[in-house]
């Protein structure tokens, strides 16, 4: 049984000079976590699948952070068992952000399933067998409301997808079997899990290679969608999500879910937004919803948009409570879509 009470949960104050492992350094929250961290006063170890990289990542954090001198970054991949025990060696806790994240969805979802599944045993039982107890797993909403009650009540943390619903995809699958398998693992163990399940991350990407996360707001704002579908999303901010990363491991109970997000918007109502803030891209910005029952139509010659079918007309709204019971203070979903366009600006990812 995963218990789901946190208002009871103590600072972990003795924590503040721990070494912590965060892995998928590189990637969206990895990265935000990362320099969270440091200017917390954490030491971090930081995992990577290629240290060609590390020059180029560690430049990115020290624009952001006095303390990168506290950072090391190791070599690691999710589907090599040997690599980990090494990686963990003398750390005090983990962060396991390192998961696939598509722009689309592969025709295979074992191509997900796989490393996403594989990753999160492989650091639990090098977790396990060097003694390391504290550990939050980023899993997401994915993993939660692809159920039958999605949309008709406020899903919590009791919630959970249902590998066989047909709204579920290969991404929400990944999340759903890697996150049981975890909990599955620590039950005889004395390992105190807590994961982390965010909505739609959007917030300011830190460099050119923004990965999957912002890709809604690139395609609107480069004009690839003339008309929009019925489509409302939670959302919340990745500095948010590397905060209650954070406060996750210093003050939640062990066996605790905590869904974040903080306000729901449709993609039209986030292109008016930006033809309102940005006005140099109020052409390019889609201006109107069609009917969701041309998007049904399509559905059976289009794969793409089969996908979001399932989503039209739906407004998912989950239980934020634990993560607020532990001091999370998110920022709005308009702050995090205008951080994230801003920081598209000024990368030239768009124009």
């Amino acid at each position: 049984m995963i218990a789901t009470n946190v208002l009871h949960a103590q600072p972990r104050a003795e924590l503040m000079t721990s070494k912590i492992l965060v892995t998928g350094a590189s990637g969206f929250i990895g990265a935000h976590t990362i320099i969270e961290l440091l200017n917390a006063g954490y030491e971090v170890r930081g995992t990577i699948r290629n240290l060609d990289k590390s020059a180029s990542l560690r430049t990115i954090i020290e624009k952001h952070t006095n303390h990168s001198g506290r950072l090391e970054l190791v070599a690691a991949t999710l589907t090599d068992s040997s690599c980990w025990q090494g990686a963990v060696s003398d750390c005090d806790g983990i962060m396991h952000i390192a998961s696939p994240v598509p722009i689309q969805q592969p025709k295979d979802p074992e191509d997900l399933i796989v490393p996403a599944r594989n990753g999160v045993l492989n650091v639990l039982a090098a977790a396990k067998s060097a003694g390391i107890k504290r550990i939050v797993l980023t899993s997401s909403v994915a993993a939660v409301s692809a159920n039958p009650e999605a949309g008709t009540i406020i899903q919590t943390a009791e919630h959970w997808s249902d590998p066989d619903h047909p709204t579920i995809n290969a991404y929400g699958l990944s999340k759903t079997l890697a996150e049981k398998a975890a909990w599955e693992f620590v039950a005889n163990t004395d390992i105190e899990l807590i994961t982390v399940n965010p909505a739609m991350v959007l917030g300011p990407t830190l460099e050119p290679d923004y990965g999957s996360s912002l890709e809604a707001l690139v395609l609107l704002m480069r004009g690839r969608y003339p008309f929009l579908p019925k489509i409302s999303m939670g959302i919340v901010d990745v500095r948010d999500v590397a905060g209650l990363h954070r406060l996750a491991f210093e003050k939640a109970q062990p066996g605790t879910r905590l869904l974040c997000s903080n306000g729901h918007r449709t993609l039209l109502a986030i292109s008016r937004l930006l033809a309102e803030r940005y006005p140099a891209f109020k052409q390019k910005l889609p201006k109107r919803e069609l009917p969701s029952f041309i998007f049904r139509l399509l559905a059976g010659i289009n794969p793409v948009i089969a996908t979001i079918v399932p989503d039209l007309d739906k407004v998912i709204e989950y239980d934020c409570g634990p993560a607020r019971a532990l001091g999370w203070q998110p920022r709005s979903a308009d702050e995090a879509i205008f951080a994230g366009a801003e920081s598209l600006i000024q990368h030239h990812i768009v124009e």
